[in-house]
């Protein structure tokens, strides 16, 4: 079941910031580690999931994006660990709560995972904090820790972009080649990223893995064109048919084909909107639409017979 970073603190959705702030205080003073030395690996992962979600809900822009994607799982497929955390200062909170952060002073900063000395820093915000109660590094280097996170670059073609798809990718890791299905969302554009949580590098000490990152590309489409959730295409038509009215058939992004009624008296570069035939709208139930750019066709060359048309219908004013 998908979380619920609500859930997670007690709160309803529509809790005032003073109520999620002592909501997080409580659970915090509850579930600090120090609080807990005879359960000490329980609470500190009950502490690092409530102290999340207090770092989303406490600030407007990430509290507003994370009810827009509807649970924790699907907000941590665009937000990173750093992205959460990032303008989140622990080590203040936790003085007001009472504690007073890392031991020697310091301040709880992100680090990219690297061994160093025999021990890994890594880019959990409060591994700062847990590693060094009680025993200092020596405790740290022998603590569970996660792997680091992992990125790939997917390029999908636009159908695959609307439609969606299930993809294999193969990864390089450490210990070979390591293949991965990977299910696209209909609806994903560039430049998005999908979580797939435990597919990066192996953890140390019995530490789970890292994440991995998909860094979405979206192919050019050879006749189709994508802006937002709308979709675009060009379609040509004789002079005779815009004046007089015509149907034509449109291909649409799923291969199918529809048929178009153009007007008569049609002109060069109208749209023709084709609603819902466009791009799903990503966590909504409902499409974009598709839109079709109308070019009137102006013959280059006349037989005499088709000259002498037109100057008769010239003649009559038109």
């Amino acid at each position: 079941m998908a979380e619920d970073y609500y859930k997670v603190l007690g709160v309803e959705k529509k809790a005032t910031p003073e109520e999620i702030k002592k909501a997080y205080r409580k659970l915090a003073v509850k579930w600090h580690p120090d609080k807990n030395p005879n359960n000490k690996a329980a609470a500190e992962e009950k502490f690092k999931k409530i102290s999340e979600a207090y770092a989303v809900l406490s600030d407007a822009e990430k509290r507003q994006n994370y009810d827009n994607f509807g649970s924790a799982d699907q907000f941590r497929q665009q937000y990173s660990q750093e992205d959460i955390f990032r303008g989140f200062d622990l080590d203040e909170i936790l003085r007001s709560f009472g504690f007073g952060g890392p031991r020697g002073g310091g301040r709880t900063t992100f680090r990219t995972g690297t061994r160093r000395g025999g021990y890994t820093e890594y880019d959990d915000p409060l591994a700062g904090i847990f590693g060094q109660m009680g025993g200092g590094g020596g405790q740290y280097a022998n603590m569970p820790q996660k792997g680091q996170d992992a990125e790939y670059n997917l390029s999908i073609s636009l159908e695959e972009s609307v439609l969606g798809a299930d993809k294999k990718i193969s990864l390089q890791m450490e210990k070979g080649a390591e293949n991965i299905n990977v299910k696209i969302p209909p609806g994903i554009s560039s430049g998005k990223k999908l979580r797939l949580p435990g597919k990066g590098l192996p953890g140390y000490n019995g530490g789970q893995n890292g994440d991995l990152y998909l860094n979405i590309n979206v192919l050019s489409h050879p006749i189709f064109a994508r802006d937002g959730n709308d979709l675009y295409i060009e379609k040509t038509i004789k002079f005779s048919q815009a004046a007089l009215g015509t149907t034509i058939d449109v291909p649409t992004i799923d291969g199918t084909m529809k048929r178009l009624k153009i007007a008569p008296g049609t002109q060069n570069n109208t749209k023709i909107r084709m609603k819902g035939f466009g791009v799903p709208v990503l966590k909504e139930s409902r499409n974009g639409d598709q839109f079709v750019k109308v070019n009137v066709e102006v013959p280059k060359k006349l037989t005499d017979k088709q000259a002498r048309l037109i100057e008769q219908l010239a003649a009559d004013g038109m």
